[in-house]
Order: C-alpha cells, then sequence, then structure tokens
C-alpha cells in the first residue's frame, strides 16, 4: 500500500468520491463525516496521513489541527487541508497552524493524488518518528537534548527501559511484544500529562524497548514514579490470565528446559544538570545508561536519579 489515509469531510458525495479515486491509486482509505469522529478514528489507528475540510459544522478544520498538533503522539501526522474558501488568510493560518499542504475546491482528482503522494513523500523523507509508537526518534531526541543544553538551563532525562521485555516478546511473540511497546509509550506520555507538563516535556522513542522523557530537575522524581506506578498498573493486562494470577511467566530456555520470569517491569535512570553540570549530549547519555542499569538491577520498576555532586 502506498499509504493509510483518513478523509474527512461532511459533504458524502465528495467523501465518496475521493474515497474511490484514492483507492484507485492504491491507498488504504478511511473516512469521517465530522471533526470528532475523526479526532477518534485517528487516535484508535493513526493513519499515515489525513486529508481535512476546513468548513464543517461543531468543529472546524482549524480545530481538528490544532487538537491534532497538540497531542505528541499525533503531532507530526501530515494534513492537507481543503476548502473552497481558499484565502491566502485560510491557508496562512493552517500552515502556521501545522498543516502541511492546502488545496482549493474544487479540484481535479488527479491533483489530489499527486498532492497527497507529495505530502507522503516529504514526511517520509523529513519524520524522524518511530514507525510503531510515533514517538520522535533519535535525530529529534538529540536536537532536544542539545538544544537544552546550549540554553544553558535546567535539565532532567529519564531513560526508561523494560525489564524481562525479551522473554515476554519470546513467549508471546512479535505482535505482543509491539502491543507492549505501543502501551509502555502511552504509560510515559499519561504520566507526563499526570506528573509533568505535557506542552514543556518531551517524550521520545530511542527504539525497541527504550524510550527517554526530557524534562526538568523539579519534576524528574514525580515523573520517575508516576512512570513506574501507571507501568505497574497497566502492565498485567498484557499477560494471559494464568501468568497474570501466577505473577510470573513460565516459558522455556533455548535448551527447552522450563524457566520462570517476574512479569515485566520499567527501569528508569535519571540524571540532570541541578547538582553537577552536564556538558553534551554524550554525556547526558552515558551518564543515563548507567544510572538506568543501576534502576534494573533492583527488583520490579524502579528509578535511580543521580545524587552525586562532582
Amino acid at each position: 500500500m502506498p499509504g493509510r489515509l483518513v478523509v474527512v469531510d461532511d459533504t458524502e458525495d465528495l467523501l465518496l468520491l475521493i474515497r474511490e479515486s484514492l483507492g484507485r491509486a492504491g491507498y488504504e482509505v478511511r473516512t469521517a463525516p465530522d471533526g470528532p469522529t475523526a479526532l477518534d478514528l485517528i487516535r484508535k489507528d493513526p493513519p499515515d496521513a489525513v486529508i481535512l475540510d476546513l468548513w464543517m459544522p461543531g468543529m472546524d478544520g482549524f480545530a481538528v489541527v490544532r487538537e491534532l498538533k497538540d497531542d505528541p503522539l499525533l503531532q507530526q501526522l501530515p494534513v492537507l487541508i481543503m476548502s473552497a474558501a481558499g484565502t491566502s488568510d485560510n491557508k496562512i493560518h493552517g500552515l502556521d497552524l501545522g498543516a502541511d499542504d492546502f488545496i482549493t475546491k474544487p479540484f481535479d482528482m488527479p491533483e489530489l493524488v499527486a498532492r497527497v503522494r507529495m505530502v507522503l513523500r516529504r514526511a517520509q523523507q523529513c519524520l524522524d518518528a518511530n514507525p510503531l509508537t510515533h514517538l520522535p526518534g533519535n535525530t529529534s531526541i538529540q536536537s532536544r537534548i542539545e538544544a537544552a543544553l546550549r540554553r544553558g538551563g535546567p535539565l532532567a532525562v529519564l531513560y526508561c527501559d523494560l525489564n524481562n521485555f525479551k522473554a515476554y516478546n519470546d513467549a508471546y511473540g512479535y505482535a505482543a511484544g509491539d502491543r507492549a511497546i505501543k502501551e509502555t509509550s502511552h504509560v510515559l506520555l499519561e504520566a507526563v500529562k499526570a506528573a509533568g507538563a505535557p506542552h514543556e516535556d518531551f517524550v521520545g522513542h530511542i527504539g525497541g524497548d527504550d524510550f527517554l522523557v526530557v524534562t526538568v530537575p523539579d519534576r524528574m522524581e514525580a515523573l520517575a514514579k508516576e512512570v513506574c506506578a501507571r507501568f505497574d498498573a497497566a502492565a498485567p493486562s498484557l499477560y494471559k490470565d494464568e501468568d497474570r494470577a501466577r505473577g510470573r511467566l513460565l516459558s522455556k530456555d533455548r535448551q527447552g528446559n522450563a524457566v520462570e520470569y517476574p512479569l515485566m517491569s520499567i527501569a528508569v535512570g535519571v540524571c540532570h544538570n541541578q547538582s553537577r553540570p552536564l556538558t553534551g549530549y554524550g554525556e547526558v547519555s552515558s551518564v543515563g545508561a548507567e544510572l538506568k542499569k543501576a534502576a534494573k538491577a533492583k527488583t520490579g520498576s524502579a528509578y535511580v536519579i543521580d545524587r552525586r555532586t562532582q
């Protein structure tokens, strides 16, 4: 498939025509008649791009774009706005909100297909987001930390890693492993909403079961506690009833011997510049990895904060 799309328009005939045209071009298309339905559809199963009518009753396209760009999990999702009111002011406002392109009605379907192709190609070239969690990846992570270091203000970074994930992945399969990684991303985002500052803190996906949160020292311990508590609350639901009831995973090693593993937990290593300076991205990564290793040595979900002063 060239890509998965959500098309939003309150005109049913146009919606069907767009769906048919994009479908013939090879795209998988889901449709929604209004903004709230579209947001629900997108959040449950994020597409590769959204094609969005500007003027709809109740919730206009500007409001939908604003909701998407305010959501850390969806803020990098490409959006193409379409409208009969293709004024300069509307275009500028839509692009300022974060839309990627603007097409004026009426338009030829081949033009729409070409615009979609362009938006997806450009997003693929620029997008650093992890394809599974849609969280920013390593390039964005490094840029965010280096920018914070250059500013010289307060900085704290939580390095998060799952314990016993390999055993879970081996026993339950890759699809379940992907589900566990997605659940971890939601845990981190919800923890930031609860104990952090959603519009200031940054959640990134390093890869595999490794994540991080960029915050400030004033919030770091509350965030670390929240991450551990929320992961412990969510993890049991990832297991079968019998494993959840016994509190352990029964599996076999490579030699076929029966082995037991604890349920997954999360380890959080927290480095910061409150008591000693951090001079570069490499140092942040090295200290974070060291502290995460110390957290993994503890039983269950745990965090370790750097308490050193030199």
